[in-house]
């Protein structure tokens, strides 16, 4: 007996995606949605693509592929200050998908809309030749003319991130059993795991950041790399203090294994925290907004009026992380 034939596409979009369909996104039934923005608000745009390989493993779960998928295009509009309003999504299938997979991958991508506000709007699917490949573009508002963006640290404010840092790099380490791992507890290894898996992207903070961030960006290729980046488009460097970069428990007892490890914390990438230049007489009224969302945020630094790179400081040690963040090419 033959396997049964495959659902064609508009069947496919229909039983997968159209229950994740916003009314913007006319039931998935037309070649285009329709969003209207809230009076006096501008829209924010981004979009990352995610290749099997590059961003996520052949082995990871369906579900987390869809969470992660929307996740990092939530954290991007997160540091922008922008409220979640929906997403498109591309979808290029290789040969070998089943529709097992694609249950489990749109109903984690439909978690995580229903958890960050950000529901589906329309898309696209097809088939790859290649590698599973998936694009989304979120889309996000702002009241007119408040868009944090990132190049506007100025020499004086403090630098301060969400979360703990680092976790999301190791967590894929773990992949490959490092000898470190056998210092941590399994709850430690599960949390490390779970937080490459699953970014959290700090949407919840948005309204504090318009009100309070001079500049923001989502650390998404490593710390010293996009710290790197918000300094050098501001026109102004940073001096970071090493022993001040929030890290988890389990995060403490790998460095406390192996201290080198504190250099791939630090240029690590998925942390998809974010970093922020903030005044310093707000940075007690944003930890407390912060607080309030269940979001911790740690100052870690000062903005200097220079254009070097950024300096790390532990007691009397500096470093300069030169090849600081990740890069496709």
């Amino acid at each position: 007996m033959g396997s049964a034939p495959r659902p064609s596409e508009d069947a496919l979009i229909a039983r997968f995606f159209a229950p994740l369909a916003a009314d913007g996104g006319l039931g998935l039934k037309d070649d285009a949605a329709c969003l209207t923005p809230k009076p006096g608000h501008d829209l924010i745009l981004t979009t990352d693509a995610l290749v099997e390989t590059v961003h996520f493993l052949p082995g990871d779960p369906a579900g987390s592929v869809g969470r992660k998928a929307l996740g990092v295009n939530v954290s991007d509009l997160a540091a922008k200050g922008a409220d979640p309003a929906g997403f498109l999504l591309s979808l290029a299938l290789p040969s070998d998908w089943t529709e097992e997979w694609l249950a489990a991958f749109a109903a984690g991508l439909g978690e995580a809309a229903r958890d960050f506000g950000c529901p589906l709007l329309g898309g696209d699917t097809v088939k790859a030749k290649g590698a599973l490949t998936l694009s989304v573009t979120a889309l996000g508002e702002v009241p007119k003319g408040h868009m944090v963006r990132r190049a506007g640290a100025k020499a004086g404010d403090v630098l301060c991130v969400t979360g703990t840092i680092g976790d999301a790099a190791l967590g894929l380490d773990l992949r490959k059993e490092p000898d470190w791992a056998r210092h941590l507890s399994p709850d430690g290894r599960a949390f490390l795991a779970d937080r490459y898996l699953h970014p959290r992207p700090r949407h919840v903070l948005a309204k504090a950041l318009r009100a309070h961030a001079h500049a923001a960006m989502d650390v998404s290729d490593g710390l010293a790399g996009d710290l790197a980046k918000m300094m050098r488009v501001s026109g102004v460097s940073a001096i970071v203090d090493l022993d001040k970069i929030p890290l988890s428990v389990p995060a403490k007892d790998a460095v406390k294994a192996r201290p080198d490890l504190l250099d791939r914390i630090v240029t690590g990438g998925d942390d998809y925290e974010i970093l922020c230049a903030v005044p310093e007489k707000a940075v007690d009224i944003l930890r407390r907004e912060a607080d309030s969302c269940g979001v911790s945020l740690s100052a870690i630094g000062r903005v200097v009026p220079e254009h070097d790179s950024p300096v790390f400081r532990a007691g009397s040690r500096e470093r300069r992380y030169d090849v600081g963040s990740f890069s496709h090419f």
